[in-house]
């Protein structure tokens, strides 16, 4: 399952990361009530599938040994034995992991990072998520909460981020970022936009990052010059995380993704000439997730197998 603020996405995945079968429910803003109807999607999917084992993949700070969630901005839960309680309602082993964790191991398993030894995956959305794979294995830090891309300070005392720093990334490069700078540049050159202009009607708080995504593909000029912004901040960032880390693969996924025949070449860009040692080095391979939003799904269910000790079959998926 992918467990996320708005919905609990389940499905019933098999060995080859194939989906056999989905289901969702809205999110409950209570804990008790979060868990039953997390237990009623793996009981509905039961019903009509042999489930081996259940893997959460949660937009949260998960504890390294995959049992408790110690807290998740969008989520009721705070230091909660999820894995345990979860296991206690269903009768079957139960995996959590960090929902972007588990995206890269699908795409590692199943997709556009299939057998790299150094993999990051970058989930471009409200905010900015990561995964990060060493040598084939989840990094996770010293106490599971790594690795947080999406608050590396790209603009010193820029934009407010609600981590409570300024300029962090992931004000410069998501779906919210999209919005802002499109807000901006509206203001900035009145007159300069069509399309964005008639949308939002003189109302700035209408404008997002899917309608600013829309305007320029209808060739907006103000939609273009913030998606323009958006690939020269995804660049940079790229740049540091492979100075960093030096991965062969770098994924982008979320939903920004779907976009990413605007951006993702002028990224590219940005990204070859910041990073450090540029020309005198291998540079990473950019790619989109090739799972799309199934990625977390399948990547908890493959990772609920290995924990499990399961050969094969159908996972239960739920997150």
């Amino acid at each position: 399952m992918d467990v996320g603020g708005t919905s609990v996405r389940a499905g019933v995945v098999d060995e080859r990361g194939s989906l056999l079968d989905t289901a969702r429910v809205g999110t409950p803003s209570e804990e008790n009530a979060l868990e039953d109807a997390i237990a009623g999607v793996v009981e509905d999917l039961r019903n009509r599938h042999e489930v081996a084992a259940v893997g959460l993949a949660v937009a949260g700070f998960v504890t390294r040994d995959r049992r408790s969630v110690m807290f998740a901005p969008h989520l009721a839960w705070r230091d909660a034995p999820v894995a345990d309680r979860i296991a206690k309602r269903v009768g079957l082993p139960v995996t959590l992991e960090h929902d972007v964790n588990s995206a890269v191991v699908g795409e590692h398993r199943f997709g556009a990072a299939r057998g790299a030894k150094v993999a990051a995956l970058v989930a471009l959305g409200t905010g900015i998520g990561a995964g990060l794979l060493l040598d084939g294995e989840i990094y996770r830090g010293a106490y599971g909460v790594a690795p947080e891309l999406g608050h590396l300070t790209m603009v010193p005392g820029g934009r407010a981020c609600p981590c409570g720093k300024y300029g962090c990334w992931e004000r410069y490069c998501s779906g919210t970022a999209l919005a802002a700078t499109a807000v901006e540049l509206l203001a900035r050159y009145p007159g300069r936009s069509t399309v964005l202009s008639r949308e939002i009607a003189g109302d700035p708080g209408s404008v997002t990052g899917r309608r600013v995504a829309g305007a320029a593909r209808d060739g907006d000029p103000i939609a273009l010059r913030a998606m323009a912004e958006l690939a020269k901040w995804l660049g940079e960032g790229l740049a540091l995380v492979a100075d960093v880390f030096d991965p062969e693969i770098i994924v982008i996924g979320g939903g920004v993704s779907e976009s990413a025949p605007l951006f993702l070449d002028e990224a590219r860009e940005h990204y070859a000439g910041a990073i450090t040692g540029a020309r005198y080095r291998p540079l990473a391979r950019i790619r989109t997730a090739h799972l799309g939003d199934d990625t977390a799904i399948v990547g908890a269910a493959a990772l609920a197998v290995d924990a499990a000790k399961v050969p094969g079959a159908e996972v239960g998926v739920t997150g």
